[in-house]
């Protein structure tokens, strides 16, 4: 499953944007807030981070992903 289809199966109502940027760069912004960069930690995240981040996100401000990957699928 893509990370958007994950996403919106949890979260219906939630806005899935992407926008291309530089090559290296990866990084996923809740609401405003920087929750992940492929800068800082090397890889991708963990869908199911990504997942549990949007929803905890409903009831406050999401908390930073530390776990990685080196694969991801976004659409």
């Amino acid at each position: 499953m893509s990370l958007k289809r994950a996403i919106t199966a949890k979260v219906p109502d939630a806005v899935v944007n992407g926008t291309v940027g530089r090559k290296s760069c990866f990084e996923i912004e809740i609401d405003g807030h920087l929750v992940f960069s492929k800068l800082e930690s090397g890889g991708f995240p963990y869908e199911e981070d990504v997942v549990a981040a949007v929803v905890q996100a409903q009831n406050g401000k999401p908390e930073k992903l530390t776990r990685s990957s080196s694969s991801c699928v976004i659409s």
